[in-house]
């Protein structure tokens, strides 16, 4: 009986922290410096796949970015940048930058194995609604 109550209380104590959300500083714009670009990427909260914190990379820049979190990577402007995510498969999107600020939310899909990536660049209006509810990493 005692073991049983203690695999119990062990499952939900797991269970309770692998659902945490980012803790950091809620969202802020940044401005960045002449000649940059701004690429947010943002995972708004899910439980589901919310222990995986796949690494994502915007230009030379890698972040790995939790349910609830976000990552402002400062790009050169003028250029074009690949931003990848990447598990067992692989997702990118491209931009060719201007001086201005892009948002792209990070979605983990159901695998075999582990998520599935997906990067979804999104207009300014939708995104400042749901960046909102996140905080940096």
């Amino acid at each position: 009986m005692n073991r049983r109550l203690l695999l119990l209380s062990l499952g939900v104590v797991a269970s309770s922290t692998i659902g945490c959300a980012v803790t950091g500083t809620p969202f802020e714009k940044i401005s960045s410096s002449p000649g940059n670009a701004v690429i947010y990427v943002y995972r708004p909260y899910s439980y589901g796949s919310s222990a995986l914190r796949p690494a994502v990379t915007c230009g030379e820049d890698t972040a790995r970015i939790g349910p609830g979190g976000y990552h402002a990577f400062i790009v050169p402007a003028g250029q074009k940048v690949d931003c990848t995510m990447t598990t067992d498969k692989t997702d990118d999107v491209e931009f060719d930058t201007e001086r201005r600020s892009y948002y792209v939310r990070e979605e983990l899909g159901w695998g075999w194995l582990t998520g599935v990536p997906h990067l979804n660049p999104v207009d300014t209006d939708k995104a400042q609604s749901e960046i909102q509810q996140c905080k940096l990493e």
